[in-house]
């Protein structure tokens, strides 16, 4: 079993992969969405029973022994530890060099899609019916702090086609599978 938490584009990957998927946009309290759709970000304060209750769905999928996809706004490193390892994670050291948390699991992987600001944005405008505001992408941008190598993580740019980077998140889960399955 293995869960794969990622930024974008998540029906494409659950349809591709035949997983059930948990879009982190429906776990936000209210007050989140209201918060978002009058255009203001959201504090680090403001994400943290959302990012509880996604480790939770997390640790369930977890204990099911299935496969599954999660799609979050991951930005800091602090909150992929919060998705790894729930309140635990709210007494660990801010600093990744003195973390007693490890920055991975090993059933656990997390898919980075990363582009360009305007472009992202632009989808963002062209999208309809979702709270959050497009102008809230230059908030997400400043706090966003990329994954590193050891946080098992695989990036995508999300220029390239929709059907390439399937594929190759279906190539590296699998091989992803192997390499935990023989340690």
């Amino acid at each position: 079993m293995h869960v794969h938490l990622i930024l974008t584009c998540p029906r494409v990957f659950t349809h591709q992969l035949g997983w059930p998927l948990h879009e982190g946009d429906n776990f936000h309290p209210q007050a989140n969405i209201e918060k978002m759709s009058r255009g203001e970000p959201l504090t680090d304060q403001d994400r943290l029973p959302w990012l509880l209750k996604l480790h939770e769905v997390i640790d369930s999928e977890r204990c099911s022994g299935l496969d599954a996809l999660v799609a979050c706004s991951a930005l800091k490193r602090r909150y992929r530890q919060i998705l790894l390892h729930g309140s635990k994670a709210l007494t660990s050291s801010s600093n990744p060099d003195t973390d007693v948390l490890p920055p991975s699991s090993p059933d656990v992987c997390f898919l980075f899609l990363h582009g360009e600001y305007e472009f992202i944005h632009q989808r963002m405008v062209a999208r309809r019916g979702h709270y959050m505001k497009a102008e809230l992408l230059r908030s997400q941008f400043d706090s966003l702090e990329p994954p590193l190598d050891d946080e098992n993580v695989l990036s995508l740019d999300i220029r390239r086609s929709i059907a390439d980077m399937a594929a190759e998140v279906e190539k590296h889960i699998m091989s992803f599978k192997l390499a935990t399955a023989n340690p």
